[in-house]
C-alpha cells in the first residue's frame, strides 16, 4: 500500500513561496467589504452548484438519499478522504459547503479533482442471504461503519489516517488495528464489503464527460467539481 504521507517532489522553500502566494490572494480577494461580500456568494454558489450535483436527479437516475459511502479525490493528491452516512440528502449538500464538516476547511471544494458516492443498500440483493440478515441485525448505522472501516483500510486516504491532538499536532491512526464498531461488524459482511470495494473502483476510474460534470450509475455517482471550471456558465 502507497503511503499517504510520501513527499512529493517539492523543496520547503517552493512550498513556503506557495502558502505565501496563497495568503496574499486571499488578502486580495477580501481586499473590502464588498469584495468579501463578492468572495462569500462564489464561494457558496459553487458549493450549492456541487452539492445539487451529488444529490439531485441526473439523467434517468434517482436522487441519492438514505444511506450512502463517499469520498473525495483533490487534485494532485488524490483520495483524501472517506466517509458514510445515514442522510446522503443533507450530508453531501452539506461537504462542500463545510458548515457541519471539517473536509472543506482543509481541502476547499474548488480543489475537488471528483466525489464518489456509493448507495450501499442497493448493493445488497447481490449479497448472500446469511449477509442480508447480519445488516438487517447489525441496523443500517452500523453497517455503514462497517463498510466505512473497510474502505478506509482498503484506500488508506490521509485525513482519515490521522487525528487531531490537544497539543496541536496530529497523531497517526492505525485503521487496521481499529476495534470500533464498524471495524468489528466489518467482519461479518465479506461479500458485501466485496461488492462496495467494486462499485468504489468503478467509480473511481470514471474518465471526467466533456460536456457534463456527473456520471449516474445504478448505485451511485461520481461528480467532478473541477470540470465545473471548465463548463461554460449559465
Amino acid at each position: 500500500m502507497d503511503d499517504p504521507f510520501k513527499r512529493v517532489a517539492v523543496s520547503d522553500q517552493a512550498y513556503e513561496d506557495a502558502y505565501r502566494v496563497w495568503r496574499s490572494s486571499l488578502t486580495t480577494l477580501l481586499g473590502d467589504a464588498s469584495l468579501l461580500a463578492r468572495w462569500q456568494e462564489r464561494r457558496y454558489r459553487f458549493a450549492h452548484q456541487v452539492g445539487a450535483l451529488l444529490t439531485e436527479v441526473h439523467g434517468d437516475g434517482s436522487i441519492t438519499v438514505g444511506p450512502a459511502l463517499y469520498g473525495v479525490f483533490a487534485s494532485g493528491a488524490g483520495l483524501c478522504y472517506v466517509g458514510q452516512t445515514q442522510e446522503a440528502e443533507r450530508r453531501l449538500r452539506d461537504l462542500p459547503v463545510g458548515e457541519s464538516h471539517h473536509l472543506a476547511n482543509t481541502v476547499p471544494p474548488e480543489v475537488w479533482e471528483r466525489v464518489v458516492v456509493i448507495r450501499w443498500p442497493l448493493l445488497l440483493s447481490e449479497a448472500p442471504a446469511s449477509e442480508q440478515m447480519e445488516v438487517e441485525a447489525m441496523g443500517s448505522t452500523v453497517c455503514g461503519l462497517a463498510l466505512e472501516h473497510t474502505l478506509q483500510v482498503a484506500t488508506a486516504p490521509p485525513l482519515n489516517s490521522r487525528r487531531r491532538r490537544t497539543a496541536g499536532d496530529w497523531q497517526h491512526r492505525n485503521l487496521t488495528q481499529s476495534r470500533s464498531r464498524g471495524a468489528i461488524h466489518s467482519q461479518l459482511i465479506p461479500e458485501l464489503s466485496r461488492l462496495t470495494l467494486a462499485a468504489w473502483k468503478a467509480l473511481s476510474e470514471v474518465e471526467v464527460p466533456k460536456r457534463e460534470a456527473v456520471v449516474a450509475t445504478g448505485v451511485g455517482r461520481v461528480v467532478f467539481p473541477s470540470a465545473l471550471h471548465e463548463l461554460p456558465r449559465t
